[in-house]
């Protein structure tokens, strides 16, 4: 937790090997990230890292389906459509399986990124301010969903938030100023 600019983003992006670390190192399922070349780290990040951005980014032609299964396909992970039928039946939202993502609500697209961070099983899940654009009961709707499908899956949740309603849906926190 901590304020805008506070290095929140720059932390999580570090721990993603989105940036490497000027010093230091970054190690998930005992690999050192930041040594792994570009293409490994793409794929070592595919395979067992869940991304939860600020704003989902998708691909805006593809389907919500589609969106889910290019991240298998990115992850080497085989293209299992029950599985993305599955994830999105727990997450509520099965009947957008075959909707283009920019047709869905704000919250239908956090749940499929939602999606998308577990339907390869990560060790890892982070999540970068998941909560920022929504309401009060959403938010509420997505820590939850977030929580437990990080505990169905058996993955670590890392969350990053300035949003003070989130201080007391986790106990494991790290204040940054």
């Amino acid at each position: 937790m901590g304020q805008s600019g506070s290095g929140k983003t720059t932390f999580l992006h570090l721990m993603a090997g989105l940036l490497t670390p000027l010093s230091g190192k970054v190690m998930i399922k005992d690999v050192d990230f930041g040594k792994l070349k570009t293409h490994a780290r793409d794929k070592f990040r595919g395979k067992n890292i869940g991304m939860i951005f600020q704003k989902p980014h998708f691909v805006r032609a593809l389907t919500v389906e589609e969106n889910l299964m290019l991240a298998q396909k990115f992850a080497d992970a085989k293209q299992d459509k029950n599985a993305i039928r599955q994830i999105l039946t727990v997450l509520g939202i099965e009947a957008k399986m075959q909707s283009k993502t920019e047709h869905l609500s704000q919250g239908e697209q956090q749940r499929v990124a939602i999606a998308r961070a577990v339907i390869n099983h990560p060790a890892v899940i982070f999540a970068d301010e998941p909560t920022s654009a929504l309401d009060d009961h959403n938010t509420v709707q997505v820590i939850e969903l977030l929580k437990r499908q990080a505990n169905d899956i058996g993955a670590s949740l890392v969350v990053v938030t300035h949003d003070n309603r989130l201080k007391e849906a986790f106990e494991q926190k790290i204040v940054l100023s």
